[in-house]
């Protein structure tokens, strides 16, 4: 197993999560994620869905959170990330921060 990966991600929000700047609420986060992840899943492109809702800054560069090592995001986001192929997109991954989608790149 690599020591780092390349990836991506679509973090939506909500009021209560962690340094969350988000109104919507937790359910409306997770449905709003649910059907992101449906379109991603009929061919939709990652990037250009992260620039349009994705409430991380790096949403504004596709979502691409560069290269990283283990240690250097939380728990179930790195779990996730390096469980993947390159190309492949996570499930819904919840954290503290609110529901991502993940891409991994590299």
């Amino acid at each position: 197993m690599s020591d780092t990966v390349s990836a991506a991600h679509i973090l939506l929000m909500y009021a209560g999560s962690s340094n969350s700047t988000a109104s919507r609420s937790k359910d409306e986060a997770k449905e709003q994620i649910e059907a992101l992840k449906t379109e991603i899943d009929g061919g939709a492109d990652f990037a250009d869905l992260a620039k349009e809702h994705s409430d991380c800054p790096s949403g504004s560069d596709g979502g691409s959170l560069g290269t990283f090592g283990k240690g250097q995001m939380v728990k179930e986001f790195e779990e996730s990330a390096f469980s993947m192929d390159v190309g492949e997109t996570s499930g819904i991954v919840e954290t503290d921060f609110g529901y991502h989608l993940i891409k991994r790149t590299g």
